[in-house]
Protein backbone atom coordinates (compact mmCIF):
# COMPACT_ATOMS: atom_id res chain seq x y z
CA UNK A 1 0.00 0.00 0.00
CA UNK A 2 2.87 2.60 1.25
CA UNK A 3 4.34 1.84 -2.39
CA UNK A 4 1.19 3.24 -4.05
CA UNK A 5 1.32 6.50 -2.18
CA UNK A 6 5.06 6.82 -3.13
CA UNK A 7 4.19 6.50 -6.73
CA UNK A 8 1.81 8.40 -6.91
CA UNK A 9 3.81 11.17 -4.65
CA UNK A 10 6.37 10.69 -7.49
CA UNK A 11 4.23 11.47 -10.75
CA UNK A 12 2.74 14.64 -8.71
CA UNK A 13 6.44 15.88 -7.96
CA UNK A 14 7.23 15.34 -11.95
CA UNK A 15 4.02 17.17 -12.40
CA UNK A 16 5.09 20.22 -10.25
CA UNK A 17 8.11 19.68 -12.24
CA UNK A 18 7.09 20.60 -15.66
CA UNK A 19 4.26 22.88 -14.23
CA UNK A 20 7.46 25.31 -12.07
CA UNK A 21 9.23 25.11 -15.47
CA UNK A 22 6.44 26.63 -17.17
CA UNK A 23 5.20 29.38 -14.57
CA UNK A 24 8.88 30.34 -14.56
CA UNK A 25 9.38 30.96 -18.30
CA UNK A 26 6.09 32.55 -18.01
CA UNK A 27 7.55 35.38 -15.76
CA UNK A 28 10.53 35.32 -16.87
CA UNK A 29 11.50 35.72 -20.51
CA UNK A 30 15.26 34.53 -20.23
CA UNK A 31 14.07 30.92 -18.66
CA UNK A 32 13.17 28.29 -21.27
CA UNK A 33 10.55 26.16 -20.88
CA UNK A 34 12.04 22.34 -20.40
CA UNK A 35 9.14 21.05 -21.98
CA UNK A 36 9.53 22.60 -25.09
CA UNK A 37 13.17 22.20 -24.92
CA UNK A 38 13.21 18.97 -24.44
CA UNK A 39 10.63 18.33 -27.06
CA UNK A 40 12.90 20.18 -29.44
CA UNK A 41 15.45 18.28 -28.97
CA UNK A 42 12.98 14.96 -29.76
CA UNK A 43 12.18 16.73 -33.42
CA UNK A 44 15.86 17.58 -33.94
CA UNK A 45 16.87 13.90 -33.54
CA UNK A 46 13.87 11.48 -33.75
CA UNK A 47 14.29 9.20 -37.00
CA UNK A 48 12.93 10.44 -39.85
CA UNK A 49 10.34 7.59 -39.83
CA UNK A 50 8.94 8.30 -37.13
CA UNK A 51 8.31 11.83 -38.08
CA UNK A 52 6.81 10.51 -41.06
CA UNK A 53 4.51 8.50 -38.48
CA UNK A 54 3.82 11.57 -36.78
CA UNK A 55 2.54 13.85 -39.43
CA UNK A 56 0.66 10.87 -41.09
CA UNK A 57 -1.13 10.57 -38.41
CA UNK A 58 -1.99 13.29 -36.52
CA UNK A 59 -1.02 16.20 -39.21
CA UNK A 60 -1.28 19.83 -37.72
CA UNK A 61 -1.62 18.42 -34.30
CA UNK A 62 1.97 16.56 -34.34
CA UNK A 63 3.19 18.67 -31.66
CA UNK A 64 0.37 19.46 -29.03
CA UNK A 65 0.75 15.33 -29.23
CA UNK A 66 4.50 15.75 -28.80
CA UNK A 67 3.84 17.78 -25.67
CA UNK A 68 0.86 15.63 -24.73
CA UNK A 69 3.56 12.81 -24.75
CA UNK A 70 6.05 14.58 -22.58
CA UNK A 71 4.11 15.31 -19.85
CA UNK A 72 2.65 11.47 -20.01
CA UNK A 73 6.09 9.63 -19.87
CA UNK A 74 6.98 12.19 -17.74
CA UNK A 75 4.73 11.38 -15.05
CA UNK A 76 5.26 7.54 -15.56
CA UNK A 77 8.40 7.92 -14.64
CA UNK A 78 7.96 10.18 -11.68
CA UNK A 79 5.60 7.25 -10.37
CA UNK A 80 8.15 4.88 -11.00
CA UNK A 81 10.72 6.92 -9.03
CA UNK A 82 8.56 7.34 -6.38
CA UNK A 83 7.68 3.79 -5.81
CA UNK A 84 11.30 3.10 -5.91
CA UNK A 85 11.84 5.49 -3.37
CA UNK A 86 9.77 3.35 -0.72
CA UNK A 87 12.41 1.10 -0.18
CA UNK A 88 15.46 3.37 -1.92
CA UNK A 89 15.18 7.16 -0.36
CA UNK A 90 17.95 8.04 -2.11
CA UNK A 91 16.15 7.30 -5.75
CA UNK A 92 13.81 10.76 -4.73
CA UNK A 93 16.65 13.32 -5.03
CA UNK A 94 18.61 11.15 -7.55
CA UNK A 95 16.03 11.45 -10.08
CA UNK A 96 14.32 14.49 -10.24
CA UNK A 97 18.09 16.53 -10.07
CA UNK A 98 18.99 14.36 -12.93
CA UNK A 99 15.35 15.41 -13.95
CA UNK A 100 16.38 19.08 -14.40
CA UNK A 101 20.08 18.41 -15.47
CA UNK A 102 18.78 16.88 -18.40
CA UNK A 103 15.99 19.33 -19.07
CA UNK A 104 18.89 22.24 -18.50
CA UNK A 105 21.43 20.01 -21.37
CA UNK A 106 18.22 20.18 -23.84
CA UNK A 107 17.80 23.92 -23.36
CA UNK A 108 21.61 24.76 -23.67
CA UNK A 109 21.67 22.53 -26.63
CA UNK A 110 18.74 24.38 -28.32
CA UNK A 111 20.43 27.84 -27.71
CA UNK A 112 19.19 29.04 -24.05
CA UNK A 113 21.72 30.82 -22.23
CA UNK A 114 23.52 28.61 -19.75
CA UNK A 115 22.66 30.34 -16.54
CA UNK A 116 19.15 30.50 -17.27
CA UNK A 117 18.73 26.81 -18.38
CA UNK A 118 20.70 25.90 -15.10
CA UNK A 119 18.07 27.78 -12.49
CA UNK A 120 15.12 26.39 -14.93
CA UNK A 121 16.67 23.25 -14.27
CA UNK A 122 17.38 23.51 -10.60
CA UNK A 123 14.08 25.12 -10.13
CA UNK A 124 12.02 22.11 -11.68
CA UNK A 125 14.35 20.17 -9.49
CA UNK A 126 13.77 21.35 -6.69
CA UNK A 127 9.93 21.83 -7.15
CA UNK A 128 9.38 18.11 -8.02
CA UNK A 129 11.53 16.58 -5.32
CA UNK A 130 9.79 19.13 -2.57
CA UNK A 131 6.43 17.75 -3.11
CA UNK A 132 7.35 13.97 -3.76
CA UNK A 133 9.01 14.35 -0.53
CA UNK A 134 5.79 16.22 1.07
CA UNK A 135 3.29 13.77 -0.14
CA UNK A 136 5.42 10.61 0.36
CA UNK A 137 4.70 10.14 3.91
CA UNK A 138 4.60 6.60 5.28
CA UNK A 139 0.51 6.49 5.57
CA UNK A 140 0.46 2.64 5.14
CA UNK A 141 2.97 2.11 8.07
CA UNK A 142 -0.06 4.04 10.26
CA UNK A 143 -0.52 2.13 13.70
CA UNK A 144 -4.00 1.70 13.72
CA UNK A 145 -7.51 1.57 10.66
CA UNK A 146 -8.76 5.19 12.08
CA UNK A 147 -4.88 6.34 11.75
CA UNK A 148 -4.43 5.12 8.41
CA UNK A 149 -7.46 6.52 7.22
CA UNK A 150 -6.78 9.70 8.36
CA UNK A 151 -3.49 9.69 6.74
CA UNK A 152 -4.99 8.46 3.39
CA UNK A 153 -7.67 11.46 3.99
CA UNK A 154 -4.57 14.17 4.22
CA UNK A 155 -2.99 12.75 1.91
CA UNK A 156 -5.53 12.96 -1.16
CA UNK A 157 -6.45 16.71 0.46
CA UNK A 158 -2.70 16.62 -0.05
CA UNK A 159 -2.38 15.57 -3.81
CA UNK A 160 -5.21 17.18 -4.45
CA UNK A 161 -3.98 20.53 -4.10
CA UNK A 162 -0.69 19.46 -5.78
CA UNK A 163 -3.15 18.91 -8.83
CA UNK A 164 -5.03 21.66 -8.52
CA UNK A 165 -1.74 24.25 -8.04
CA UNK A 166 -0.08 22.17 -10.68
CA UNK A 167 -2.49 22.62 -13.39
CA UNK A 168 -2.87 26.76 -12.30
CA UNK A 169 0.97 27.03 -12.58
CA UNK A 170 1.43 25.33 -15.78
CA UNK A 171 -1.79 27.24 -17.56
CA UNK A 172 -1.06 30.31 -16.09
CA UNK A 173 2.64 29.99 -17.10
CA UNK A 174 1.57 28.71 -21.21
CA UNK A 175 -0.45 31.85 -21.37
CA UNK A 176 2.35 34.42 -20.46
CA UNK A 177 4.74 32.63 -23.05
CA UNK A 178 2.22 33.02 -25.34
CA UNK A 179 1.33 36.66 -24.29
CA UNK A 180 5.16 37.43 -23.88
CA UNK A 181 5.52 36.17 -27.33
CA UNK A 182 2.94 38.29 -29.19
CA UNK A 183 3.95 41.00 -27.58
CA UNK A 184 7.79 41.25 -28.14
CA UNK A 185 6.54 40.14 -31.66
CA UNK A 186 5.00 43.61 -32.26
CA UNK A 187 2.33 42.08 -34.75
CA UNK A 188 -0.30 44.18 -33.83
CA UNK A 189 0.95 47.38 -34.28
CA UNK A 190 2.42 46.23 -37.92
CA UNK A 191 0.04 48.16 -40.64
CA UNK A 192 0.60 46.98 -44.06
CA UNK A 193 0.78 49.25 -46.76
CA UNK A 194 -1.30 48.61 -50.38
CA UNK A 195 0.89 46.68 -52.70
CA UNK A 196 2.33 48.84 -55.55
CA UNK A 197 1.14 45.20 -57.88
CA UNK A 198 -2.08 43.71 -55.82
CA UNK A 199 -3.24 40.56 -56.61
CA UNK A 200 -5.56 40.41 -60.13
CA UNK A 201 -9.45 40.80 -59.37
CA UNK A 202 -10.71 36.65 -58.28
CA UNK A 203 -12.49 35.47 -61.65
CA UNK A 204 -16.57 35.49 -60.96
CA UNK A 205 -16.27 31.55 -61.84
CA UNK A 206 -12.93 30.98 -59.45
CA UNK A 207 -15.13 29.65 -57.24
CA UNK A 208 -17.71 26.62 -57.58
CA UNK A 209 -20.67 26.64 -54.77
CA UNK A 210 -20.49 22.85 -54.30
CA UNK A 211 -20.88 22.22 -50.37
CA UNK A 212 -18.30 20.51 -48.47
CA UNK A 213 -15.93 21.70 -50.93
CA UNK A 214 -12.54 22.99 -50.01
CA UNK A 215 -12.67 27.46 -50.01
CA UNK A 216 -10.76 28.91 -53.04
CA UNK A 217 -9.03 31.15 -50.14
CA UNK A 218 -7.65 29.04 -47.08
CA UNK A 219 -7.89 30.83 -44.32
CA UNK A 220 -5.11 32.22 -42.03
CA UNK A 221 -6.53 29.74 -39.16
CA UNK A 222 -7.41 26.91 -40.99
CA UNK A 223 -4.10 26.71 -43.13
CA UNK A 224 -2.15 23.88 -42.31
CA UNK A 225 1.15 24.14 -40.32
CA UNK A 226 3.84 21.70 -40.29
CA UNK A 227 7.21 22.67 -39.05
CA UNK A 228 10.26 21.60 -36.71
CA UNK A 229 9.63 24.05 -34.55
CA UNK A 230 7.40 22.65 -31.14
CA UNK A 231 6.50 26.27 -30.25
CA UNK A 232 6.28 29.75 -32.18
CA UNK A 233 9.97 31.15 -31.84
CA UNK A 234 10.17 34.44 -29.39
CA UNK A 235 10.98 36.99 -32.35
CA UNK A 236 11.63 40.72 -31.21
CA UNK A 237 10.69 43.00 -34.24
CA UNK A 238 12.19 45.77 -32.73
CA UNK A 239 15.99 43.74 -33.42
CA UNK A 240 14.84 41.69 -36.16
CA UNK A 241 17.35 41.74 -39.35
CA UNK A 242 16.88 39.68 -42.40
CA UNK A 243 20.35 39.41 -43.57
CA UNK A 244 21.64 38.50 -47.36
CA UNK A 245 25.05 37.09 -47.40
CA UNK A 246 27.35 34.39 -48.56
CA UNK A 247 27.94 34.35 -52.73
CA UNK A 248 27.20 38.40 -53.16
CA UNK A 249 29.16 41.50 -53.53
CA UNK A 250 27.21 43.37 -51.44
CA UNK A 251 25.82 42.21 -48.42
CA UNK A 252 23.30 43.64 -46.33
CA UNK A 253 21.00 43.55 -43.99
CA UNK A 254 16.90 45.08 -43.46
CA UNK A 255 14.44 45.70 -40.72
CA UNK A 256 10.71 44.63 -41.05
CA UNK A 257 9.76 48.80 -41.83
CA UNK A 258 12.67 48.13 -44.90
CA UNK A 259 10.52 45.70 -46.43
CA UNK A 260 7.58 47.37 -46.09
CA UNK A 261 8.88 50.58 -48.05
CA UNK A 262 9.87 48.41 -51.05
CA UNK A 263 7.37 48.14 -53.89
CA UNK A 264 5.09 44.90 -52.77
CA UNK A 265 3.09 42.23 -54.67
CA UNK A 266 0.75 39.94 -54.07
CA UNK A 267 0.34 36.94 -55.44
CA UNK A 268 -2.23 33.31 -54.80
CA UNK A 269 0.21 31.31 -54.25
CA UNK A 270 -1.02 27.13 -53.39
CA UNK A 271 2.00 25.89 -50.90
CA UNK A 272 2.17 21.97 -50.09
CA UNK A 273 4.11 19.57 -47.34
CA UNK A 274 6.35 17.10 -49.12
CA UNK A 275 4.58 15.12 -45.93
CA UNK A 276 1.00 15.42 -47.23
CA UNK A 277 0.03 11.85 -48.47
CA UNK A 278 -2.34 11.51 -51.44
CA UNK A 279 -5.74 13.09 -50.87
CA UNK A 280 -4.23 14.58 -47.64
CA UNK A 281 -5.25 18.46 -46.25
CA UNK A 282 -1.47 19.23 -45.63
CA UNK A 283 -2.36 22.28 -48.67
CA UNK A 284 -3.24 25.21 -48.87
CA UNK A 285 -3.84 28.76 -50.86
CA UNK A 286 -3.57 32.06 -49.91
CA UNK A 287 -2.60 35.78 -50.90
CA UNK A 288 0.58 36.69 -50.05
CA UNK A 289 2.09 39.68 -49.90
CA UNK A 290 5.45 40.61 -49.76
CA UNK A 291 8.81 41.73 -51.81
CA UNK A 292 9.99 39.52 -55.21
CA UNK A 293 13.04 37.54 -53.69
CA UNK A 294 14.83 38.81 -57.51
CA UNK A 295 14.65 42.08 -56.15
CA UNK A 296 16.51 41.66 -52.98
CA UNK A 297 19.27 39.33 -54.47
CA UNK A 298 19.65 41.73 -57.61
CA UNK A 299 20.46 44.59 -54.58
CA UNK A 300 23.43 42.05 -53.10
CA UNK A 301 24.44 41.42 -56.64
CA UNK A 302 24.51 37.29 -56.80
CA UNK A 303 27.90 36.00 -57.50
CA UNK A 304 28.77 33.33 -60.63
CA UNK A 305 28.89 30.17 -59.35
CA UNK A 306 26.10 30.89 -56.91
CA UNK A 307 23.86 27.91 -57.07
CA UNK A 308 21.77 27.56 -54.10
CA UNK A 309 19.54 30.05 -51.93
CA UNK A 310 19.74 28.81 -48.36
CA UNK A 311 16.92 30.41 -46.32
CA UNK A 312 17.68 30.50 -42.32
CA UNK A 313 15.31 31.01 -39.44
CA UNK A 314 15.73 32.49 -36.00
CA UNK A 315 15.61 28.70 -34.65
CA UNK A 316 17.78 27.08 -36.46
CA UNK A 317 15.82 25.46 -39.60
CA UNK A 318 17.33 25.96 -43.28
CA UNK A 319 15.99 25.07 -46.38
CA UNK A 320 18.00 25.21 -49.84
CA UNK A 321 16.32 26.13 -53.48
CA UNK A 322 18.31 25.94 -56.86
CA UNK A 323 19.48 29.64 -57.53
CA UNK A 324 17.92 29.29 -61.06
CA UNK A 325 14.39 29.31 -59.47
CA UNK A 326 14.41 32.69 -58.20
CA UNK A 327 14.79 33.90 -62.11
CA UNK A 328 12.47 31.46 -63.77
CA UNK A 329 9.57 33.61 -63.49
CA UNK A 330 7.55 31.93 -61.01
CA UNK A 331 6.63 33.50 -57.71
CA UNK A 332 9.22 33.71 -55.60
CA UNK A 333 9.34 36.12 -52.61
CA UNK A 334 9.95 37.03 -48.78
CA UNK A 335 6.42 37.65 -47.18
CA UNK A 336 4.98 39.88 -45.05
CA UNK A 337 1.19 39.18 -45.51
CA UNK A 338 -1.16 36.47 -45.74
CA UNK A 339 -4.77 37.26 -46.81
CA UNK A 340 -5.09 40.77 -46.16
CA UNK A 341 -3.49 40.32 -42.60
CA UNK A 342 0.51 40.60 -40.83
CA UNK A 343 1.54 37.06 -41.27
CA UNK A 344 0.23 35.20 -38.15
CA UNK A 345 2.97 34.05 -35.67
CA UNK A 346 2.11 30.20 -36.80
CA UNK A 347 3.25 31.30 -40.24
CA UNK A 348 6.12 33.13 -40.02
CA UNK A 349 5.91 36.59 -38.90
CA UNK A 350 7.37 38.75 -39.34
CA UNK A 351 8.68 37.25 -42.11
CA UNK A 352 9.03 34.12 -44.86
CA UNK A 353 9.91 32.63 -47.77
CA UNK A 354 7.31 31.60 -50.46
CA UNK A 355 8.67 29.93 -53.71
CA UNK A 356 5.39 28.89 -56.48
CA UNK A 357 6.01 25.48 -57.20
CA UNK A 358 8.61 24.19 -54.09
CA UNK A 359 7.98 21.95 -51.56
CA UNK A 360 7.74 23.68 -48.13
CA UNK A 361 10.88 21.72 -47.15
CA UNK A 362 13.35 22.96 -49.60
CA UNK A 363 11.79 26.80 -49.82
CA UNK A 364 9.01 27.91 -47.36
CA UNK A 365 11.31 28.69 -44.45
CA UNK A 366 9.18 30.79 -41.58
CA UNK A 367 10.56 33.13 -39.22
CA UNK A 368 13.35 34.14 -41.87
CA UNK A 369 16.22 35.83 -40.79
CA UNK A 370 19.24 35.19 -43.30
CA UNK A 371 19.77 34.19 -47.16
CA UNK A 372 22.67 33.31 -48.14
CA UNK A 373 24.15 32.95 -51.32
CA UNK A 374 26.37 29.44 -52.00
CA UNK A 375 26.90 26.55 -53.88
CA UNK A 376 24.43 24.05 -54.61
CA UNK A 377 27.14 20.99 -53.39
CA UNK A 378 28.23 22.73 -50.43
CA UNK A 379 25.38 22.87 -48.22
CA UNK A 380 22.55 20.44 -47.53
CA UNK A 381 19.55 21.87 -45.76
CA UNK A 382 17.94 20.30 -42.57
CA UNK A 383 15.79 17.88 -44.11
CA UNK A 384 18.26 16.46 -46.58
CA UNK A 385 20.73 14.65 -44.75
CA UNK A 386 17.84 13.29 -42.19
CA UNK A 387 16.58 10.95 -45.76
CA UNK A 388 14.46 13.63 -47.94
CA UNK A 389 15.54 14.36 -51.47
CA UNK A 390 17.54 17.52 -52.12
CA UNK A 391 15.22 18.53 -54.60
CA UNK A 392 11.44 19.13 -54.13
CA UNK A 393 9.41 20.28 -57.15
CA UNK A 394 5.46 19.41 -56.10
CA UNK A 395 3.75 16.95 -58.33
CA UNK A 396 0.78 17.52 -60.01
CA UNK A 397 -1.90 16.44 -57.40
CA UNK A 398 -6.15 16.50 -57.24
CA UNK A 399 -8.08 15.46 -54.32
CA UNK A 400 -11.66 14.50 -53.77
CA UNK A 401 -13.31 16.61 -51.43
CA UNK A 402 -17.16 15.62 -51.54
CA UNK A 403 -18.65 13.01 -50.94
CA UNK A 404 -15.86 11.94 -48.15
CA UNK A 405 -14.10 8.72 -47.91
CA UNK A 406 -16.41 6.34 -46.43
CA UNK A 407 -19.50 8.27 -46.33
CA UNK A 408 -23.02 7.07 -46.85
CA UNK A 409 -25.11 9.00 -49.68
CA UNK A 410 -28.54 8.94 -50.88
CA UNK A 411 -29.29 7.66 -54.45
CA UNK A 412 -29.63 10.21 -57.55
CA UNK A 413 -28.16 13.27 -58.55
CA UNK A 414 -24.93 13.84 -56.99
CA UNK A 415 -22.07 15.86 -57.25
CA UNK A 416 -18.42 14.90 -56.99
CA UNK A 417 -16.00 18.16 -56.33
CA UNK A 418 -12.36 18.61 -55.18
CA UNK A 419 -9.42 20.53 -55.62
CA UNK A 420 -6.49 20.13 -57.99
CA UNK A 421 -2.92 22.08 -58.29
CA UNK A 422 0.37 21.70 -59.86
CA UNK A 423 1.87 25.40 -58.82
CA UNK A 424 4.25 27.53 -61.13
CA UNK A 425 2.54 24.67 -64.14
CA UNK A 426 -1.07 25.10 -63.69
CA UNK A 427 -3.89 22.82 -64.20
CA UNK A 428 -5.52 21.75 -67.12
CA UNK A 429 -7.92 19.23 -67.37
CA UNK A 430 -9.32 16.80 -63.71
CA UNK A 431 -10.99 13.62 -64.98
CA UNK A 432 -12.87 11.38 -62.20
CA UNK A 433 -13.93 8.15 -62.53
CA UNK A 434 -16.43 5.89 -60.91
CA UNK A 435 -16.04 2.28 -60.73
CA UNK A 436 -14.96 0.55 -64.16
CA UNK A 437 -16.94 3.33 -66.26
CA UNK A 438 -14.96 5.72 -68.70
CA UNK A 439 -13.34 8.45 -67.36
CA UNK A 440 -15.27 12.11 -67.13
CA UNK A 441 -13.52 15.22 -67.70
CA UNK A 442 -14.71 17.84 -64.57
CA UNK A 443 -15.81 21.15 -64.82
CA UNK A 444 -12.73 23.44 -63.78
CA UNK A 445 -12.92 26.70 -62.15
CA UNK A 446 -11.93 29.89 -63.58
CA UNK A 447 -7.69 29.89 -62.43
CA UNK A 448 -6.79 32.71 -60.27
CA UNK A 449 -3.17 32.10 -61.78
CA UNK A 450 -0.85 28.86 -62.50
CA UNK A 451 0.33 29.40 -59.06
CA UNK A 452 -3.14 28.37 -57.26
CA UNK A 453 -4.93 25.09 -57.08
CA UNK A 454 -8.50 24.54 -59.01
CA UNK A 455 -11.32 23.51 -57.99
CA UNK A 456 -13.43 20.89 -60.13
CA UNK A 457 -17.01 19.44 -60.45
CA UNK A 458 -18.90 16.70 -61.93
CA UNK A 459 -22.36 15.42 -61.95
CA UNK A 460 -22.74 11.80 -60.59
CA UNK A 461 -26.10 9.93 -60.56
CA UNK A 462 -25.80 7.32 -57.74
CA UNK A 463 -27.06 3.89 -57.94
CA UNK A 464 -27.78 1.84 -54.44
CA UNK A 465 -24.54 -0.13 -53.59
CA UNK A 466 -21.01 0.36 -52.80
CA UNK A 467 -18.73 2.57 -55.28
CA UNK A 468 -15.11 3.71 -56.08
CA UNK A 469 -14.12 6.77 -57.13
CA UNK A 470 -10.84 8.05 -58.69
CA UNK A 471 -9.56 11.44 -59.86
CA UNK A 472 -6.69 12.38 -61.80
CA UNK A 473 -5.18 15.64 -62.82
CA UNK A 474 -3.27 16.67 -65.65
CA UNK A 475 -1.29 20.00 -65.88
CA UNK A 476 -0.92 22.40 -68.23
CA UNK A 477 2.73 21.09 -69.45
CA UNK A 478 0.35 17.80 -70.48
CA UNK A 479 1.72 15.52 -67.39
CA UNK A 480 -1.15 13.39 -66.03
CA UNK A 481 -0.30 12.31 -62.28
CA UNK A 482 0.49 8.93 -62.76
CA UNK A 483 -1.27 5.68 -60.69
CA UNK A 484 1.73 4.35 -59.63
CA UNK A 485 1.42 4.98 -55.64
CA UNK A 486 4.27 6.07 -53.65
CA UNK A 487 4.47 7.50 -49.61
CA UNK A 488 6.14 10.76 -49.23
CA UNK A 489 9.19 10.21 -48.45
CA UNK A 490 11.69 11.44 -50.12
CA UNK A 491 10.34 13.61 -52.89
CA UNK A 492 6.34 13.65 -52.44
CA UNK A 493 3.48 11.31 -52.53
CA UNK A 494 2.14 9.96 -55.64
CA UNK A 495 -1.19 7.91 -56.72
CA UNK A 496 -4.76 8.97 -57.24
CA UNK A 497 -7.33 9.81 -54.82
CA UNK A 498 -9.38 6.85 -54.11
CA UNK A 499 -12.25 6.67 -52.35
CA UNK A 500 -15.51 4.25 -51.52
CA UNK A 501 -18.60 5.36 -50.88
CA UNK A 502 -22.20 3.57 -50.10
CA UNK A 503 -25.19 4.44 -51.67
CA UNK A 504 -28.20 3.99 -49.89
CA UNK A 505 -31.11 2.05 -51.35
Amino acid sequence: MMRRFHAVAGALGAAASLAASELAAGMFGAFPSLVEEVGDVVVDNVPAGVKDWAIATFGSYDKPVLIAGIVVVSLLIGALVGAASASAGWVVPAAFWGFGALGAAAAVVEGAPPAAAILAGALAAGAGWAVCVTLARPVGLAPTEDAFDEGRRAFLARAGAVVVLAGLAAGGGRLLVDRARRVVAGRESVVLPAAASPAPPVPAGASLAVEGLSPLITPNADFYRIDTALSVPRVDLEAWRLRIAGMVDRPFEVTHDDLLDMDLVERYVTLACVSNEVGGGLVGTAAWLGVPLAALLDRAGVQPGATQVVGRSVDGFTVGFPTDVVYDGREAMVAVGMNGEPLPLEHGFPARLVVAGLYGYVSATKWLTELELTTWESFDAYWVPRGWSKEGPIKTQSRIDTPRAGQTVGPGERVVAGVAWAPNVGIERVEVQVDDEPWVEAELSEPLGDDAWRQWRVGWVATPGRHVIKVRATDRNGVTQTDASAPPAPDGATGWHTIRVLVEA
